[in-house]
């Protein structure tokens, strides 16, 4: 297992730097100066140069590139051309609210889509299978920042019983965590459901039944545990999404996160800070990934041969 983890992380160093090109790349072919917008329009020219090439933005990009990814491999991410803060700082900042916003989401998500997916694989072709897979249907098609909005009109205007938008309290996170939740929700339960009742289509189902095993039992003991590994990967990449910056989300309700720096990083063309934030949201994704296949090895023991 260490050997594996030990492969996945070397593989996951180029990745890394074929994404920090890409956005370099990307930044760098677009139009205007980024002094200039830091500096603001008062700015002589004379002084927009200067500042240019005291911070080595005119040398060749090969040079910036690998200045930039030696730097980075230290930890070091640059500096905010508008705030003028380490990147990193800023980055370690926003990361625990978006932390909170995650891990209430995902909570929201884990305990409505699997207990709703296993219901329905249960209740096949019922009432209750259709009434839930309607409401993971709607949750997933429903545009994230409608279904913030329609929530912040009915529990925040109409309602008057929680906060519209901000954080740092308990009830803050109620509406964030109940739209961003909802939606990896329906997909939770609908792979659940499938997963579970192709599961319950295998002979050793058959033969726990023939022994005269509980229906629960069968389900809960025999074929849940080998029905989620393809839910588990689902759950730790969504996770690991959401730890990287729900964007909207955290726009629409003015959360101080990771996407929100993102998003704040692109109107400025704040380039070292879009760059460690995308960075820093890549290497989230991977780990992620990377446990999402630990965690199949121990839900399922062959996969370790």
């Amino acid at each position: 297992m260490l050997r594996y983890i030990i492969k996945r992380i070397a593989i996951a160093v180029p990745v890394l730097i074929v994404v920090v090109l890409i956005i370099f790349w990307m930044l760098n072919v677009l139009p205007g100066n980024p002094i200039s917008i830091m500096m603001g329009e008062k700015a002589s020219e004379a002084v927009i140069q200067r500042v240019t090439q005291e911070m080595g933005l005119n040398d060749p990009w090969p040079l910036r590139f690998a200045r930039y990814v030696l730097n980075a491999a230290q930890g070091d991410f640059g500096r905010s051309y508008k705030l003028n803060r380490q990147v990193t700082d800023l980055i370690a900042e926003s990361f625990p609210n978006t932390v909170k916003l995650a891990v209430s989401a995902a909570l929201v998500a884990w305990l409505i889509g699997i207990p709703a997916g296993i219901v329905s694989a249960i209740k096949k072709n019922s009432l209750v299978d259709h009434a839930f897979m309607g409401f993971a249907l709607f949750g997933i098609s429903m545009p994230v920042f409608w279904a913030a909005m329609l929530m912040q009109w009915v529990f925040g205007f109409k309602l008057n019983v929680l906060p519209i938008s901000g954080y740092g309290t308990l009830a803050h996170m109620v509406m964030p965590a109940i739209v961003l939740g909802w939606a990896s929700s329906g997909s939770i339960a609908r792979m659940t459901r499938s997963n579970l009742l192709e599961v319950m289509r295998n002979d050793y189902i058959r033969t726990a039944r023939a022994k005269g095993l509980k229906e629960s039992l069968v389900v809960y003991r025999h074929a849940l545990k080998n029905s989620m590994m393809p839910v588990v990967t689902m759950m730790a990449i969504q996770f690991a999404g959401l730890l990287s910056g729900a964007v909207i989300t955290e726009n629409v309700f003015n959360i101080g996160g990771i996407g929100r720096l993102t998003v704040d990083a692109i109107n400025k063309r704040d380039m070292p800070l879009l760059q460690g934030a995308v960075l820093f949201s890549t290497v989230l994704i991977i780990l992620g990934n990377l446990i999402a296949d630990i965690m199949y090895s121990f839900l399922d023991p062959r996969i370790r041969v």
